[in-house]
Order: structure tokens, then sequence, then C-alpha cells
């Protein structure tokens, strides 16, 4: 009994994450995402915004190091290293800004 359990709770968690990765969709960015979390890049000089693990997310500004990015309804400014911001039960972290484009880590926040 106990292989068939493990086959049905696999088939299943396999079945969640392909929902969740279908879920998402893009325009001016790219994503690469986890059960809990997604890489975001969003190409700069265009409307860059995607809807990842459910909520939307999108480039506002970026200038230098600082950009100002809306995640799951909440403006943040993040800078290059800082500590993650929380925004609607998420951690937002900037990865990197170059002149082409901006990528940032969306993670769901543990018990949220």
């Amino acid at each position: 009994m106990a292989p068939i359990r493990r086959a049905a709770g696999l088939f299943a968690g396999l079945a969640l994450g392909l929902a969740v990765l279908a879920g998402c969709s893009s325009q001016g960015a790219s994503t690469d995402c986890a059960v809990d979390a997604c890489t975001v890049t969003f190409d700069r000089g265009v409307d860059a915004r995607t809807t990842i693990l459910g909520i939307e997310a999108k480039l506002v500004g970026a200038e230098g190091d600082q950009v100002t990015v809306e995640v799951a309804g909440e403006q943040l400014t993040l800078t290059t290293g800082q500590q993650a911001a929380e925004a609607g039960g998420f951690s937002v972290t900037l990865d990197s800004v170059t002149d082409q484009q901006v990528k940032i880590r969306v993670a769901r926040n543990p018990g949220s």
C-alpha cells in the first residue's frame, strides 16, 4: 500500500507544480519558477510585467542600483544586496540591475 500512496502523492505534487507553472504569463519579462519561488527577469524600457505564484509583479522604474517594483499590489523600492522586502505574504529581493534588465526573486514566506 505504501508504494501506491507514495506514487499518488508524487503524481499530485507534479500536477500541482505544472498547474502553478502553467499559470505564469509575461509581457517584457521571463520567469524561472519552482513550487514556492520565482526568479523574474524584466526587460528595461518596456511595460514589463508577469503573473507568478498567483500574483502580478511588474517593473515600475529603475535608476542606478535602485529599482521600484510592484508585487502583489504593493510598491517596493529595492537596492542590490539589501535584505528581502515583504509584500503580500512574499519576500522580494533584487538580484541584479543592468542597462538592459532587472532581475528579482519572489518567494512565498513560510506560513503564508
